[in-house]
């Protein structure tokens, strides 16, 4: 008998069975809270952190019997840990980011150029038409265009301190927050950064924003799949994304793989939907004639191959250009028909959310994992 093998017990198993003890009142398990922390095995003893929200949560003696039970069960009831699980506030956790937003929404396109931005501007001004809280962060670092677009080119956002800590006031007009690194760098001069520095650029408009409750806070990202787009999932829980494209195929091929991005298993953010946007030209003297400058309904019918909403179609209009131009946008007058169109995506959009709330568990940030 003394020819058999010990068990090694590494971390795995105690991570493995602790997934088997979920949180009194919630359906997530500890260790997907990350309240398991700092394990440490000695042979046959193993000694964890257990993080609660406060030192004296009624639940402590609870998930510490609960994990004492699981280890038995699923690693061996010779595995010492009785006594050896420690107990810290959540003081000592990172500080949760946006806990008064309710849906955060990535906007994103497969390939620059087509109106990516400006339909951000025009959604977050419908959405916020509804009488919605409305936040709206330009996450293109590399090209801020939300001030001109907002017509607050000139404007610098206030400091304001809460709690002790120095945050920043977001920019506000038609009824939207905002911000943008465009507000603190010279229009004319161009931003010549690392990844690495952009990433910390769109960190900060998150962490150091005041946005208090939000009902919507929309990210405008930059186009393609980047270190921006990867930051963004590790540093928030993005409920879902938007993806914005026109009818033509050069188009609609970078589509499919952005939606695949937001799919990938790694990053797991529901795609809410598609906006085709430029879908045709109708000149204003001509308001009843269609051109299909960019090819006829090319996202209506990916949208249908992919299984997506399509949640709207914008024509191409002379005062959306002229609207973005001069920082008045076309949505911010809901009862022309560019106005209306927005609107009408604004609603899609609320009703995926809704969907989407019912029926998918909140998404989570994306771990980075270190091997």
């Amino acid at each position: 008998m003394s020819d058999i093998p010990r068990r090694l017990i590494v971390p795995k198993n105690i991570t493995d069975a602790l997934r088997n003890v979920d949180f009194p009142g919630s359906k997530e398990n500890i260790v997907d809270l990350d309240m398991v922390q700092e394990i440490r095995i000695a042979g046959k003893k193993v000694s964890f952190s257990l993080v609660f929200q406060r030192s004296d949560d009624p639940q402590i003696e609870v998930v510490k019997e609960a994990c004492i039970a699981a280890i038995a069960k699923y690693v061996g009831d010779d595995v010492e840990v009785q006594g050896n699980i420690s107990v810290k506030a959540i003081h000592q956790m990172e500080r949760p980011l946006l806990a008064g937003v309710r849906n955060i929404v990535a906007v994103a396109s497969g390939k620059g150029g087509v109106g990516k931005s400006t339909v951000s501007v025009n959604l977050a001004v419908a959405l916020a038409n509804t009488g919605a809280k409305v936040g709206l962060i330009d996450a293109d670092i590399f090209g801020p265009s939300l001030p001109k677009m907002f017509g607050v080119e000139d404007v610098r956002p206030a400091g304001i301190k809460i709690g002790g800590r120095d945050m920043i006031e977001p920019v506000e007009k038609f009824g939207v927050k905002m911000l943008s690194i465009g507000f603190f760098v010279a229009a004319e001069n161009a931003l010549i950064w690392r990844g690495p520095m952009a990433s910390n650029a769109l960190k900060q408009l998150i962490a150091d924003g005041n946005w208090g409750d939000l009902d919507y806070l929309l990210i405008d990202l930059p186009p393609g799949t980047s270190d921006i787009h990867l930051s963004l999932v590790q540093t928030i829980p993005v409920t879902g994304a938007v993806i914005v494209t026109t009818p033509q195929d050069v188009a609609l091929a970078d589509v499919v793989k952005g939606v695949s991005m937001f799919q990938s298993k790694s990053i797991d953010v529901p795609v809410l939907g598609l906006i085709e946007n430029m879908a045709w030209f109708t000149p204003e003297e001509l308001p009843n004639n269609k051109y299909y400058i960019f090819g006829k309904e090319g996202g209506k019918k990916l949208a249908d191959q992919m299984g997506l909403v399509l949640m709207g179609q914008i024509p191409i209009v002379q005062s959306i250009r002229e609207g973005g131009d001069s920082g008045n946008p076309s949505a911010a007058d809901p009862a022309s028909p560019v106005g209306q169109a927005f609107a009408e995506i604004a609603e899609s959009l609320i009703t995926q959310l809704k969907i989407r709330n019912r029926d998918i568990d909140p998404t989570k940030k994306v771990k980075v994992s270190r091997k």
